[in-house]
């Protein structure tokens, strides 16, 4: 297996982004350069299979509107090279994780070991409080 990343799931024609005045202290360039990237991708106009539109769109996140429209903000880098990269990366988890299908878990019975340790496990606790119980004489 190789080192490199895996392709985007979403092909980069489909997302826009946006530069944009990034929030928070920035010295004095923070008012003149624009390093913040506004990501917006239409889950439903893409060329994504329908399975996987579904998915995203029953997903219950914030950054999908109501339109199906997925938007991110990544400012977490001084560069817009590194801001458009950290953007098209949480978009692509955003997209891999709700075509990630858990495997239906397949109900099993006990064991007869696992039964039978069971219930000597609740005998020997029975036992245990009825020795905290007061003792009853002949006379009672």
């Amino acid at each position: 297996m190789s080192n490199r990343t895996p392709p985007l799931l979403v092909r980069p024609d489909e997302v826009s982004l946006t530069a944009i005045r990034a929030q928070g202290a920035g010295g004095q360039n923070v008012n003149k350069v624009s390093s913040a990237i506004h990501l917006r991708f239409d889950i439903r106009a893409s060329s994504l299979p329908d399975r996987l539109k579904e998915r995203l769109l029953a997903l219950d996140d914030r950054r999908i509107t109501r339109d199906g429209v997925v938007v991110l903000k990544a400012q977490r880098f001084r560069q817009r090279e590194q801001n458009e990269d950290d953007a098209l990366a949480r978009l692509d988890e955003l997209v891999r994780s709700a075509a990630h299908e858990r495997r239906a878990r397949v109900a099993t019975k006990p064991t007869a070991g696992s039964r039978k340790r069971r219930l000597e496990a609740k005998t020997g606790r029975s036992q245990t409080k009825a020795l905290r119980r007061p003792v009853r004489g002949a006379d009672d």
